[in-house]
C-alpha cells in the first residue's frame, strides 16, 4: 500500500492486486475465535507504524486511524511478582530501573532526542553513508554487536538484562548473534518517542486507512486477484511485487535472469512463528498487577532464560521454555470483544516450518506469569508456520520478517540490486528488502521512488 501511495502521488494511475478476499496481509482484523472477538490475524501493536516516517506524512487520522496509548509500553513479568516496566516517559523507565537508569537514559536520549534524523537513517532504503555520521556511527556500536554482549556491559540489574533481552528477541536471531541488539535498541527508542501503541479497532484500521488514502488520489484495488504469472501484468508500465524471493521466483522466474534467480535462490527465511489467538472470560489474571498497565508484555523470565529459547530456536529445535510475546488489546478498546469479554494474541518463535505443537509450552509460560489463566480461555485459535503461511503466502515457513535479518541479509537484501530485479521495470517491494519486517511502510515507500528513479533515467 505505501508503494501504490507513493506511485499514485506521483501522478500514476495504481491498480493494487490482492490476493485475499480481506486486504492487509499482516495487518487485518478477524473474528477467528467467536462472534464478537475481533483479533488481529498478524501485527497487533504498532511502535513503528505510529513512528513511521512515512505514514506520520499521511493524514491517516482523518480516514479512521486512531492510536490508543496504554499506560505503560511494555510490561516483562519475573517469578518474584513483579515486572519491569517500559514507559513512554523515559524519566519514569529510568526511575523504575534502579541503578541501571541512568545508564538506559544514557543509551536511548540521543535517540529519541534526534528521532526524525534516526529514523530516517535506521529504517533508510539501504546501508549506505549515513546522513548523519556521528548519530549513526552512535548506533552501530550498540546494534551491531550482539544482545548479550550489549547488556553486560551496559546494564548491571537483571531486571534490566531482562527488559532489553526481551527487546531484542524481536529479531528472532539468537542473541548471541551479531545485529540482534539492533531490534532491542529500535524498538526501545520507539516506545519513549510514541509508545507501543494499538490501532482502535484493530490492525486492519491502518489498512483501511491506507486504502482510503490511495483511493483519493485515483488507485484502485482488485481483492480476491491471485497473480501466478507476471505475464497477467503485461499491460502495465511498473509492477511492484510485494512478495518474498520464493513466490517472485515463481510468478517472474522467466522473466530473471539466471545469475539473479540463482541469488534469490540463495535468500534464506528465519525461524517462524507459532501463534495463539484468545476469546477470554475476563481480563488475564497477572500475579504482577502492573502487567495491566500495558497492551503488550513479553513472557520469558530472566535474560538467561530468553536468550536459551533464541538459542534453542536458531539450532533448529523448539525451546522448552519459549519467550512468548503476548497483546491483550481489549484492557484499551472495548470494541475488540463483547462487553466483559477480552481477547488475547500470543505467539513464540519455533523453527521454520516447525510442525511441534507448541501450544503447552506457550500456555505453560502464560500461566508461570498469570496462574489460572486457562480458566478464562473460552476459545482458542491455533496458527502453527504453515497455518501463518496459508493465511498469508509470504510468511514462507511462519517467518513473519520476510527473511533472516542476519548481517548478509542486512547488507544485501534480498541481493545487491535491493528493490530492483534484473527484469526492466519489475521491483519488489516487500518486507524481504530494507529495512526488513514491521508495519512501518519504509520497504514500500523506499521501493517506489527507487522505481521511479530507475525510470527517470532512462
Amino acid at each position: 500500500m505505501s508503494a501504490a501511495i507513493v506511485l499514485a502521488q506521483a501522478g500514476w494511475h495504481v491498480d493494487v492486486c490482492e490476493a485475499e478476499a480481506q486486504p492487509g496481509g499482516g495487518a487485518r482484523t478477524m473474528e477467528l475465535t467467536l462472534p464478537g472477538f475481533h483479533h488481529d490475524a498478524g501485527s497487533a501493536v504498532h511502535p513503528l507504524a505510529a513512528a513511521s516516517p512515512f505514514f506520520s506524512t499521511l493524514p491517516l487520522q482523518q480516514h479512521g486511524l486512531e492510536w490508543i496509548e496504554p499506560p505503560a509500553a511494555l510490561a516483562h513479568p519475573l517469578d518474584d511478582g513483579t515486572a519491569v516496566m517500559l514507559y513512554r516517559d523515559l524519566r519514569a523507565t529510568q526511575e523504575g530501573l534502579g541503578r541501571d537508569g541512568r545508564a538506559w537514559q544514557r543509551v536511548m536520549q540521543p535517540f529519541v532526542d534526534h528521532w526524525q534524523e534516526f529514523s530516517a537513517e535506521a529504517l533508510g532504503p539501504v546501508p549506505l553513508v549515513p546522513r548523519h555520521p556521528w548519530l549513526m556511527a552512535r548506533f552501530g556500536a550498540l546494534a551491531f554487536p550482539p544482545a548479550t554482549k550489549v547488556s553486560s556491559v551496559l546494564f548491571r540489574e537483571d531486571r534490566t538484562k531482562a527488559l532489553f533481552a526481551g527487546l531484542a528477541a524481536h529479531s528472532f536471531l539468537n542473541l548471541d548473534a551479531p545485529l540482534s541488539s539492533a531490534f532491542g535498541m529500535l524498538l526501545g527508542v520507539a516506545a519513549h518517542v510514541v509508545g507501543w501503541p494499538i490501532p482502535r479497532r484493530g490492525a486492519q484500521a491502518i489498512t483501511t486507512a491506507l486504502c482510503k488514502y490511495l483511493f483519493e488520489h485515483g488507485g484502485e484495488l482488485k481483492t480476491s486477484t491471485r497473480i501466478g504469472n507476471i505475464a497477467e501484468l503485461d499491460g502495465y508500465e511498473l509492477v511492484l511485487c510485494d512478495v518474498t524471493p520464493r513466490q517472485l521466483l515463481h510468478i517472474a522466474g522467466d522473466r530473471l535472469s539466471q545469475e539473479y534467480k540463482r541469488r534469490l535462490g540463495r535468500f534464506r527465511y528465519g525461524p517462524g512463528a507459532f501463534k495463539v489467538d484468545y476469546a477470554l472470560s475476563a481480563p488475564i489474571p497477572w500475579r504482577a498487577p502492573e502487567c495491566a498497565q500495558a497492551a503488550t508484555l513479553h513472557l520469558g523470565g530472566t535474560a538467561a532464560e530468553v536468550a536459551t529459547s533464541e538459542r534453542e530456536v536458531s539450532d533448529g529445535k523448539p525451546a522448552e521454555r519459549p519467550y512468548v510475546l503476548l497483546s491483550q488489546p481489549s484492557l484499551f478498546d472495548a470494541l475488540r470483544a463483547p462487553q466483559g469479554k477480552h481477547i488475547a494474541w500470543a505467539y513464540c518463535h519455533v523453527p521454520n516450518g516447525s510442525d511441534f505443537d507448541m501450544l503447552p509450552r506457550l500456555e505453560a509460560q502464560i500461566e508461570r506469569f498469570a496462574p489460572g489463566f486457562r480458566d478464562c480461555v473460552l476459545a482458542r485459535h491455533v496458527s502453527s508456520p504453515a497455518a501463518l503461511e496459508k493465511m498469508n503466502a509470504n510468511l514462507v515457513g511462519g517467518d513473519i520478517n520476510g527473511g533472516a535479518l542476519d548481517v548478509r541479509q542486512f547488507l544485501f537484501r534480498p541481493t545487491g540490486r535491493y528493490y530492483a530485479t534484473s527484469a526492466r521495470n519489475l521491483f519488489i517491494c516487500s518486507s524481504s528488502t530494507p529495512p526488513g519486517g514491521g508495519v512501518h511502510g519504509m520497504c514500500g515507500f523506499h521501493a517506489a521512488r527507487w522505481a521511479l528513479r530507475s525510470r527517470e533515467s532512462r
